[in-house]
């Protein structure tokens, strides 16, 4: 049974080399998508556009069919088969700088040709494809995934192109990830230096633009950035998104490019739901109220108002509970582990649920303080969660710390803080779907069973393209070369150039001295460690 499997997707690779929309042709796909309602959820049995293999994917299958690597080329084949994000981008500062450049014009156009190319490919598949807006001015805090448009004014003109191409098209968009959770503000003073035109409030404004402009259409399902489950707090993430006019658009997406558990991301978008809807419905915050607390956020936030954190410590009602303190009430799950009003953050190396009897993943203390606080009005931002890698959940890095290995604390610590990038350990996720079957009722018991708040869990992330070059001078790699050094040919001391531009993780992982590709570069052997750890399982 397994090798006739094996021959069926194997056979799928002549379909992935002639391009996605021949696989509208697969015999067995899911019914089309119906139209959605008129807030524009998308509906359970939505079928998601498959874009054409990534680039490095089809000679990675070729030279593992050449090896004789049967399964693993399957492998590789069965993820190019799963629908994913196409991402657009556009002209940066630097290209704009280039002797002979054509200006963002040229820019535009090339967008708008990208979004009607992949919507007539859509149509062949009867699917709707997913859009990645990326090409925010100063992204990414000038780091892997530097770039973005020169200007403001150029950014807007980009948007207007992609919205005129989409037309009244069905799509999904995401627009810019990183943008609002990691705001000009957190980047640091060089960061600064080097952007002063770029702020906190120019950030917001780009975003809200595009809410304005790509919500015109009624077919389009806009979400925006929203993070991740262990990145910023429920209260500032969530006035960042009200200021942003993320009510004005379908909602907000969470876990672009990362490996939190589905279950934490429910629960925090579910939060941050809650904490928009506590602020501005029972508080009457308005987006220029928080964007008046964002504007000063730097560092990191610090939600003002009704998105702040209750006020005492014996939660009182009112305020935005958080994930990184999780005391409760007595009756409370948490309040019968660790005392009444005693708490902690929630640990992102585990599962959260209500009834658990782990402290540090119960969130009975933080759904017991919304219940108090919206005082029976139900939140209605929606969200979607990129599933793309997170089959594993992150990486806690404590296999580091054992033998043979031996790393200090310092170390594990500094290697969780870069677990973002390219860990070795990680899988792919639960494959897209918009039949989620996740409720409120199901993640905070006060609240009503419908409206369902996850639209869908999403490929974003295309699987096998490497994060950047994680090494030490970028900061979210380190190792201790005193405590252990592998018998690696080649290996180089802490005191050695080289050690500041290979990765430790998959030299381990490769048995050899290892530099990760560039951002955006396909990473064979993560995309076959993806594959190989997929969790629910690739192929039967």
């Amino acid at each position: 049974m397994q090798r006739r499997t094996l021959r069926r997707h194997l056979a799928c690779l002549s379909t992935l080399v002639l391009g996605s929309a021949a696989l509208a042709l697969t015999p067995g796909l899911a019914s089309a998508a119906t139209q959605a309602p008129a807030d524009h959820t998308l509906a359970a049995n939505t079928r998601f556009y498959v874009p054409p293999p990534a680039q490095g994917s089809v000679q990675q299958i070729l030279q593992l069919l050449k090896s004789g690597q049967l399964k693993n080329a399957g492998l590789i084949t069965a993820m190019e088969a799963v629908p994913s994000a196409v991402w657009l981008d556009g002209e940066t500062g630097a290209q704009a700088a280039e002797p002979g450049n054509e200006g963002s014009e040229q820019a535009d156009a090339a967008v708008a040709k990208q979004v009607r190319l992949t919507l007539a490919a859509a149509r062949l598949e009867n699917a709707v494809p997913i859009f990645v807006a990326y090409n925010i001015p100063g992204r990414d805090c000038s780091q892997y995934s530097a770039g973005g448009a020169p200007t403001d004014a150029d950014y807007d003109a980009w948007i207007n192109a992609i919205g005129g191409a989409l037309g009244n098209a069905k799509a999904v968009v995401l627009e810019e990830p990183d943008s609002l959770a990691d705001l000009p503000g957190y980047c640091g003073a060089a960061y600064a230096a080097e952007f002063p035109g770029i702020t906190n409030t120019t950030r917001v404004g780009d975003v809200a633009y595009a809410v304005s402009t790509l919500e015109a259409d009624p077919n389009i399902s806009l979400y925006l950035d929203g993070g991740n489950s262990a990145w910023q707090n429920v209260g500032g993430m969530a006035e960042t998104l009200t200021a942003a006019d993320v009510q004005q658009s379908q909602g907000f997406f969470l876990n672009v490019s990362n490996y939190q558990y589905d279950a934490n991301s429910d629960y925090y978008g579910t939060w941050v739901s809650e904490c928009i809807a506590y602020a501005t419905v029972n508080e009457a915050q308005t987006p220029a109220d928080a964007l008046a607390d964002v504007a000063t956020f730097s560092g990191t936030s610090t939600p003002g108002g009704a998105f702040s954190s209750p006020g005492s410590a014996t939660s009182p009602p009112g305020g935005c509970a958080t994930q990184y303190w999780n005391g409760g009430a007595p009756g409370t799950t948490i309040a019968s582990l660790s005392g009444a009003y005693t708490g902690g953050a929630l640990s992102p190396y585990g599962v959260w649920s209500e009834t658990t009897t782990t402290a540090d993943l119960n969130t009975s203390g933080i759904d017991a303080s919304y219940a108090s606080s919206l005082a029976g009005t139900v939140p209605s931002t929606h969200f979607v969660v990129d599933t793309s890698r997170n089959g594993d959940g992150p990486d806690s890095m404590q296999s580091y710390a054992a033998a043979p290995d031996d790393q200090p604390a310092t170390v594990i610590s500094s290697l969780q803080a870069g677990n973002w990038c390219n860990p070795p350990s990680a899988g792919l996720g639960l494959k897209p779907t918009a039949n989620t079957g996740v409720s409120l009722s199901s993640l905070d018991s006060y609240l009503p069973s419908n409206p369902p708040l996850l639209d869908a869990y999403l490929w974003v992330k295309t699987p096998g393209q490497s994060d950047g070059q994680c090494d030490a001078a970028g900061g979210v790699r380190t190792w201790d070369d005193a405590a252990d050094t592998p018998s690696i040919a080649g290996w180089p001391s802490a005191s050695s150039a080289t050690f500041q531009t290979f990765d430790p993780l998959w030299s381990l992982a490769t048995n050899s001295v290892f530099t990760d590709p560039a951002a955006g570069g396909w990473f064979s052997q993560q995309a076959l460690t993806l594959a190989q750890n997929a969790s629910p399982a690739l192929l039967p």
